[in-house]
């Protein structure tokens, strides 16, 4: 993108009431985002969804003047931009809605490995969830996975961590403009974040810092990754927000479960409970459920037994599959009368047992 190109666009985004939704539906109306601001107030009336009050204040020199101002910034602090049609620009957030029409980025991001997992959680994450987090990581390190969070207190800054402990791409995604940093004291991380891959967000420096702000970040983070894992979450909290926006994206979501008595533990139980989450027990679910595959290392080949004793649940995912052929891990759970975590738990049971096997897309079938 142009210096020029790059100015409209900042315009147009500095454009109160248009959001991503209605600035996309300009762009491919008009074919750019300096079309949108030198056509015919007429002429954009004709896009569905489109008013006088959405476009009232468009035509206003104040927006150019102000992407002019933060351009200044952006070159003054070397701040890459990823405009939503490029090709660095997060794949799987491109097919988001609501994505945001421009991302600032610092750093060494490498989005040409598409591993993304998102790891979100409480600001108050406790022992257990610090070492399933820090096992987790570790454990999924070998499939080179980038590791996306909001670079905040608790279970964001130690998956942050582990992930460059084991020398794995992150992401902090912030909820900010990228003249600051937020909590102050993670500003000893910047440096190290950003050697092992940066930030990224979609707020001015100019923008002032507010509370919804995290609420509207919490889309990237679920956007532009496979999956998105909740370690520990209270009954309410931001975690559990990008949960359901993960699943609104129609993305796999993974919860750590806990005590029933643990606080911390609740916003977990209640996404599994609810058929909101997958249960992670095992840190290799989430390679097992995303069908990862070790490039490095040839994986071992799994014998089919003559004979094979399967329990009584087992038994009826095999019958099914018998009858149906290959079939989506969804259609299985709903067809077999089971939760779909319970499923994927026997169907990776019955791998290990030389009797199924994972495809591309979620998709089991009989060896």
């Amino acid at each position: 993108m142009t210096e020029d190109e790059l100015i409209y666009v900042l315009a147009l985004q500095h454009v109160p009431k248009i959001g991503d939704v209605t600035a996309k539906k300009l762009i491919h109306y008009c074919g750019s985002a300096e079309a949108v601001l030198k056509e015919k107030r007429q002429h954009l009336l004709k896009i569905e969804g489109v008013g006088i009050t959405t476009i009232k204040g468009l035509f206003s020199s104040e927006h150019l003047k102000a992407a002019e101002h933060e351009l200044k910034f952006i070159k003054e602090n070397s701040i890459s931009c990823l405009y939503f049609t490029d090709e660095l620009y997060p794949e799987k957030l491109k097919h988001c809605i609501d994505a945001p029409i421009l991302l600032f980025q610092t750093g060494h991001i490498n989005l040409k490995q598409q591993r993304l997992i998102s790891i979100v959680g409480t600001r108050k994450i406790t022992t257990y969830g610090i070492a399933f987090c820090e096992q987790l990581i570790e454990q999924l390190a070998p499939f080179n996975p980038i590791i996306v969070s909001g670079f905040a207190y608790g279970t964001d800054i130690t998956a942050q961590k582990a992930a460059m402990k084991h020398q794995l791409q992150t992401i902090g995604c912030l909820a900010h403009g990228l003249n600051q940093i937020y909590p102050k004291t993670h500003k000893k991380y910047i440096a190290e974040v950003e050697k092992h891959g940066g930030f990224l967000t979609d707020f001015w420096s100019s923008d002032t810092f507010d509370r919804n702000n995290f609420l509207k970040r919490n889309r990237i983070i679920a956007g532009m990754s496979s999956a998105t894992i909740v370690i520990e979450s209270a009954e309410k909290g931001g975690s559990l927000v990008t949960a359901d926006i993960a699943n609104s994206y129609n993305r796999d979501v993974f919860a750590v479960p806990g005590r029933v008595t643990d606080s911390q533990s609740m916003g977990c139980n209640n996404l599994i409970k609810f058929q909101q989450a997958h249960v992670l027990s095992n840190p290799l679910d989430v390679a097992y459920m995303l069908n990862w595959e070790l490039e490095s290392k040839a994986q071992p080949v799994i014998q089919k037994q003559l004979f094979v004793e399967l329990t009584s649940e087992e038994q009826v995912i095999y019958n099914y599959l018998k009858d149906n052929d290959k079939q989506l891990l969804d259609v299985i759970a709903l067809e077999c009368h089971m939760p779909i975590f319970k499923v994927a738990s026997l169907l990776l049971t019955m791998e290990l047992k030389g009797v199924t096997r994972p495809l591309p897309g979620k998709i089991f079938e009989l060896v």
